[in-house]
């Protein structure tokens, strides 16, 4: 049988089943309590708590290494905390005096690199995690899960006949095909190359919704949380640094470090005066802070947009790139000493080695104190 989606992208993918056809299950609420776990001397989470409310889609995001798996491990039972406690609806899965296995969690694993069974048929690795039902009640369930992704007709099939894309979706029907209280999805979308990645995304938001179930997902990519997820929360070195839905988490970073997570920040040196942050590109409100006081003002490359002359900075472009549906300006302004990056549509950017004059959108400016530990 020929494959109906390629990850050279020669074919056209194969569509998803109709949306609203998946079974809903009843979420869970999922709790961490002062949760930590070390490898050896290395502290891999510490002192972590949160909750999740049930049907609630939330990303653990961070960098590599800060402990965004680690945590995702621990709710599914294959790590257990050195202390804290691990609760779903209120049960204790793991604490001092108490360890439930993940079989018994009523949990739906999802892994980056799918971890299919390549012995096993497409329609057997989904039926695998519904052995306590009779065989042909199992395969009615699988099927119909497999339907709900678009790939009924490869139930036949082994996963090495599978495009990356397809085997995702075969993954993707596995871990809802039990009806799980909480999904638990680990980089799921790393594998796909971008042509597919923008698609999968969005019709596993839509299953996912369908399913109600309470959903954490682990990403180092904050444009995949950002579109993603109901509530982000923010990892660094294996403390939770911040929580809030994606407009609060990114309008108003916890600090300069944050910030610079979601996007490559243009970042001056100012001085307050009168509650003022002054820079070479003009003031920026610093409510609070003392007069003679140094901040860190960091623009966004977003900030930027053109204006009639004498109205804002001027700036010579040194270099104008073409990028899709934008341009990447290099602009370097009187009073600095090195170029500001300036992102601003094709349509509407100035062209390499002219001057122009540009104005500044206060509300992609932020203003920490000098060492980016607070923002103003």
């Amino acid at each position: 049988m020929e494959m109906a989606e390629l990850t050279t992208g020669t074919t056209r993918p194969h569509d998803w089943g109709p949306r609203g056809t998946a079974a809903a299950t009843f979420a869970g609420r999922l709790t961490f309590e002062d949760v930590s776990l070390s490898y050896g001397p290395v502290p891999a989470v510490r002192n972590v708590s949160f909750d999740l409310s049930p049907g609630e889609i939330v990303c653990l995001l961070g960098p590599s290494g800060c402990g965004k798996t680690t945590l995702l491990r621990i709710a599914a039972g294959i790590e257990r905390p050195e202390s804290g406690r691990v609760l779903i609806d209120g049960l204790e899965m793991a604490g001092a005096g108490r360890f439930v296995p993940p079989e018994k969690r009523n949990i739906g694993l999802m892994f980056q690199d799918f971890a299919l069974f390549p012995h096993m048929s497409i329609i057997d690795n989904v039926a695998f995690g519904l052995r306590g039902l009779k065989r042909a009640d199992a395969l009615k369930e699988a099927r119909l899960a497999l339907k709900r992704v678009g790939l009924e007709e490869y139930e036949r099939e082994y996963p090495h006949r599978l495009s990356g894309g397809e085997q995702q979706r075969v993954a993707l029907a596995r871990a809802i095909v039990p009806r799980p209280q909480v999904m638990l999805m680990d980089e799921p979308f790393s594998g796909l190359d971008q042509r597919l990645r923008d698609n999968v995304r969005a019709e596993t938001l839509a299953l996912l919704k369908e399913t109600r179930a309470t959903a954490m997902l682990v990403t180092h990519d904050p444009t995949e949380a950002l579109g993603l997820a109901d509530r982000i929360l923010l990892m660094r070195r294996g403390r939770l640094i911040q929580t809030g839905t994606p407009t609060e988490i990114y309008g108003r970073p916890a600090d300069a470090e944050a910030a610079r997570f979601f996007c490559d920040m243009n970042e001056l040196t100012g001085r307050v005066r009168g509650g003022l942050a002054e820079t070479p590109l003009g003031t920026f409100p610093a409510p609070g802070r003392t007069d003679g006081e140094a901040v860190l003002v960091m623009l966004r490359p977003q900030a930027f947009s053109l204006a009639p002359s004498d109205i804002g900075p001027e700036g010579f472009v040194l270099s104008s790139r073409f990028i899709g549906d934008a341009n990447a300006l290099s602009v370097i302004f009187k009073g600095l000493e090195a170029p500001l990056a300036i992102r601003m549509p094709a349509s509407l950017a100035p062209r390499q080695g002219v001057s122009a004059t540009f104005t500044i959108d206060p509300a992609q400016v932020l203003v920490f104190t000098a060492n980016g530990s607070t923002p103003i």
